[in-house]
């Protein structure tokens, strides 16, 4: 592994963390008016880092009407949160309990453990994506649980597959094309430079899921955060 990669990883990863951490801290004194993105901006700046840090001292402590492409960061952000969440959880469970990416795939289906272990991505970013949207439409249009759950499907399904699309393809090219020439195998979960390589798919995820975001706030479909 070359020691530059391995170094900007770790500063890259620090930094976000203590950025995350940051803003938690200020969110925790100075609350959201929904409430679901108190959790939302530090989890954003698990991969958003300094993007994340600068859009949240602008854009995100403001609680007057924001302008329509700001908005729709911030409902693209909203939908990502769950993703990376939802990401973190499975990739961990699937290295300490190999036996899931059997379950989803691996070796029946897919040669490699990385397509068995997206496909719990999946299914755990769903989860929590819906969640975190039932979180803000529910209170915002006043909705009983079935109505809010609905809502919630309606809002996020097609966000989040827009998301998840976008960091599937960069991690694709990455361990395809880099890593696996490079080491002659995938890069492993527990590396510094997994996670960095995660963090710029969750960026490429933010650019496939913003447009998305936009035709759902637009039509009326998700909230408008």
């Amino acid at each position: 592994m070359p020691t530059w990669l391995h170094w900007l990883a770790i500063i890259s990863l620090i930094g976000s963390f203590l950025l995350a951490i940051t803003i938690a801290t200020h969110v925790s004194h100075h609350r959201q008016h929904t409430a679901i993105m108190n959790v939302v901006w530090p989890v954003s700046a698990l991969y958003g880092g300094v993007f994340v840090f600068w859009f949240y001292a602008r854009h995100g402590r403001a609680h007057s009407q924001a302008p329509f492409p700001v908005s729709v960061v911030t409902g693209t952000t909203h939908c990502g949160a769950g993703c990376t969440l939802g990401d973190i959880i499975a990739e961990w469970l699937c290295l300490a309990v190999p036996a899931i990416a059997l379950w989803f795939g691996w070796h029946s289906i897919f040669d490699e453990k990385m397509f068995a272990v997206w496909i719990v991505d999946y299914i755990f970013a769903f989860v929590l994506g819906i969640i975190f949207q039932y979180c803000a439409i529910a209170p915002m249009r006043g909705l009983g649980f079935r109505d809010g759950l609905v809502a919630a499907l309606k809002a996020d399904t097609l966000s989040l597959t827009a998301w998840q699309v976008g960091m599937y393809g960069f991690m694709a090219l990455a361990q395809y094309l880099y890593f696996r020439p490079l080491l002659g195998k995938m890069l492993e979960v527990n590396t510094f430079e997994f996670w960095f390589t995660m963090q710029l798919a969750m960026l490429c995820g933010f650019l496939t899921s913003y447009p998305v975001n936009w035709w759902l706030i637009r039509s009326g479909i998700k909230e408008k955060m």
